[in-house]
């Protein structure tokens, strides 16, 4: 692809989210040439991660979503799952309302989000995050898994009554 810049181009079509926090536009460069699509994102505020080292760094929803699709991107079915995925956490964090987290609040956090989302993906993430030893330590981690998914339909049925 030659080089040309975003201002080089035209849009030729706009689409909104079904969530409505991000539009997906189409472009065509000035000479016809060449299509593209970019993506336009609400920026958030700054936001600092405290990690086990006593380091700090800047939240970076790019990292976080690396990570995600490297550990169990595998186990959903499509690129838009493992994003909703992301979505979902991203979320979750910045309604903490708070200027910094330690790292360990974003992988509960993806832990959490996974639990609900895909039981494989939850499997395997929880064993890598927890740093698990011994298959008892996973065992444990899945029997008490099994226990909210349970008090989860629980709750849901005792509403729909």
């Amino acid at each position: 692809m030659s080089q040309f810049k975003i201002g080089e181009s035209k849009v030729i079509e706009s689409r909104e989210s079904q969530d409505g926090t991000m539009i997906r536009r189409r472009r065509v460069s000035l000479d016809g040439k060449h299509r593209f699509t970019t993506y336009e994102r609400i920026e958030r505020p700054g936001l600092m991660i405290r990690k086990r080292s006593g380091a700090r760094e800047a939240f970076s929803r790019d990292k976080m979503a690396s990570a995600v699709r490297t550990s169990v991107g595998k186990y959903f079915n499509s690129d838009a799952d493992v994003q909703g995925v992301i979505d979902r956490v991203e979320d979750e964090i910045y309604a903490l309302g708070k200027e910094e987290i330690p790292s360990k609040t974003i992988g509960e956090t993806i832990l959490s989000v996974l639990s609900d989302t895909n039981e494989m993906a939850y499997v395997r993430f929880v064993s890598v995050f927890r740093e698990f030893k011994t298959l008892d330590e996973l065992e444990k981690s899945i029997a008490e898994q099994r226990e909210r998914m349970a008090a989860k339909k629980r709750a849901e049925a005792n509403k729909e009554k």
